[in-house]
């Protein structure tokens, strides 16, 4: 089902007269950019309070951001009646049930991917989330990207005929640190998941998979039973095929591309580069660097997916990457590590009746 999504202009965002009272839990490396962005360019929200359990962190950002309320225990946030949403941004160990306590006091709930590692939370915290009855959005950034966005559209309108074969490449300049890594749940559930989603986002259910995929860069990836270099072809519901191939370590910068080949037609979506500017001398020409850094090449789109979901809050509406969306991704990523311990094709369907455990 295509979830109807709202678009904001800046006219219409600085016009509104309620504004929605948020809390951010976990100010790391992606709270602090969402803190930031909240407070800097999302004005139907107001950041009432900070949470860390490094409360020294979280302390820093408020005096930075002129944010009053800090403290170490969520729980004292979940208690005020006045808070109506939370954004999630710890560790990912913590997302299941911190999203269940949220949920159970009512509150309305932004959390970065995934939800859990393991399917068994995934579906507990889904559980409880329904019975609630409150929102919970998923941060699949990716989907608020301007032109991934219009092949969306592309698809959706049929100005094309049918899609017959989408590609995917998503490329790291590099590796993060090994500590992050062992306990990322692996390629596949760290980087390939978001490429699970914009498949899904653009070519519908994925009904099959087949992975391969080698350590080619970092011969300590071995030890930990990771991955850095894979390619995932994949069928969909749909009939069309596809593939997405990823990298820990292209040098020439964070590469992000997506093409689909239709009927009659085709759609890509290339690089963004540091600047649009090529340069031509005796020994040919040259453009700038790729952007090197996902949070450089995402920026806008990591305040489109709080605006939105702060749009769902305050009217009502149903989220756009809600948490059906944040379990296929994950199921997917189980998936794909099957086929690449098993060495064969997974079917999906057949793959979750029998527990899609990793």
């Amino acid at each position: 089902m295509i979830i109807e999504e709202i678009s904001l202009g800046n006219n219409e965002r600085g016009a509104m007269s309620r504004r929605v009272k948020i809390a951010v839990i976990g100010t790391g490396r992606m709270g602090s950019v969402h803190c930031r962005n909240i407070v800097q360019a999302i004005p139907e929200a107001e950041l009432v309070a900070l949470c860390d359990i490094r409360l020294e962190v979280a302390q820093e950002l408020a005096a930075e951001l002129g944010i009053e309320r800090v403290v170490r225990d969520y729980h004292e946030l979940l208690a005020d009646p006045e808070i109506e949403a939370v954004l999630i941004a710890t560790t990912t160990t913590a997302h299941d049930f911190i999203i269940k306590d949220a949920a159970l006091a009512g509150k309305q709930i932004f959390c970065e991917k995934p939800l859990a590692l393991e399917l068994e939370k995934i579906d507990s915290v889904l559980e409880v989330v329904e019975k609630a009855g409150v929102k919970l959005q998923v941060g699949f950034n990716r989907r608020f990207d301007k032109n991934f966005r219009q092949v969306h559209e592309a698809v959706a309108n049929g100005e094309m005929g049918h899609p017959c074969l989408l590609r995917i490449s998503s490329r790291d300049p590099g590796l993060p640190p090994m500590d992050y890594l062992r306990a990322s749940g692996g390629i596949f559930l760290d980087m390939t998941i978001h490429d699970f989603d914009m498949a899904r986002y653009l070519g519908g259910e994925i009904a099959e998979l087949q992975v391969m995929g080698n350590v080619l860069i970092d011969p300590a990836l071995n030890e930990i039973g990771d991955l850095d270099t894979c390619v995932v072809n994949l069928k969909f519901a749909n009939g069309m095929v596809g593939c997405i191939d990823n990298s820990r370590h292209a040098v020439y910068g964070y590469d992000q591309r997506v093409e689909i080949l239709f009927s009659d037609g085709f759609v890509a979506v290339g690089n963004e580069s540091e600047n649009m500017i090529t340069k031509g001398h005796r020994d040919g020409f040259h453009t700038s660097r790729l952007t090197d850094f996902f949070m450089q090449r995402y920026a806008q789109c990591y305040i489109d997916e709080v605006c939105q979901f702060i749009a769902c809050v305050r009217d009502d509406k149903p989220t756009p990457t809600n948490g059906e969306d944040g379990r296929l991704a994950v199921l997917l990523g189980h998936a794909a590590w099957e086929s690449y311990r098993e060495k064969r094709s997974i079917n999906l369907k057949q793959f979750e009746q029998e527990g899609g455990s990793r």
